[in-house]
C-alpha cells in the first residue's frame, strides 16, 4: 500500500520560513517524480514545485525563487523549503507521486497524494 505522509504544517508569520516534509512508503520511489502541490479556500489545486528521481525540478512561476523543492532518494523523502512566506501562501500543501522520469504540472496525472498539510501564513 503506497503511501505519502506529510509532516506537519504551521501557522507562521509573514517572512518566517517553514520546511515540509513528505516520506513515502510502499512505492520503488526512485521511479516517481514528487511534486507538492497546494490548495487555498474556494480555490483549485495548484502546482508548486516538482522533482525527478535524478534531481531535475520545475517551480511554479509564481515562487520566484521563495522554495526549494529537493528529495533524498535513499530516505524516499521529499522536502520543499519555503522562505518569504507570505499570507497568499496560505493553503494545504499536498505531496504527491507521479510514476516515471517526467515533470508534469497536472494534478490529474499524478498517482498517489498525501492527506495535505495546513500551512497558514499571518499578516
Amino acid at each position: 500500500q503506497v503511501q505519502l505522509r506529510e509532516s506537519e504544517g504551521r501557522s507562521v508569520q509573514a517572512g518566517d520560513s517553514l520546511r515540509l516534509s513528505c516520506a513515502a512508503s510502499g512505492l520503488t520511489f526512485s521511479t516517481y517524480t514528487m511534486g507538492w502541490f497546494r490548495q487555498a479556500p474556494g480555490k483549485g489545486r495548484e502546482f508548486v514545485s516538482a522533482i525527478t528521481s535524478s534531481g531535475r525540478y520545475t517551480d511554479a512561476g509564481f515562487l520566484t525563487g521563495r522554495f526549494t523543492i529537493s528529495r533524498d532518494n535513499a530516505k524516499n523523502t521529499v522536502q520543499l523549503q519555503m522562505n518569504g512566506l507570505t499570507p497568499e501562501d496560505t493553503a494545504v500543501y499536498y505531496c504527491a507521486a507521479n510514476y516515471g522520469y517526467a515533470i508534469d504540472i497536472r494534478p490529474e496525472q499524478y498517482d498517489y497524494w498525501g492527506q495535505g498539510t495546513q500551512v497558514t501564513v499571518s499578516s
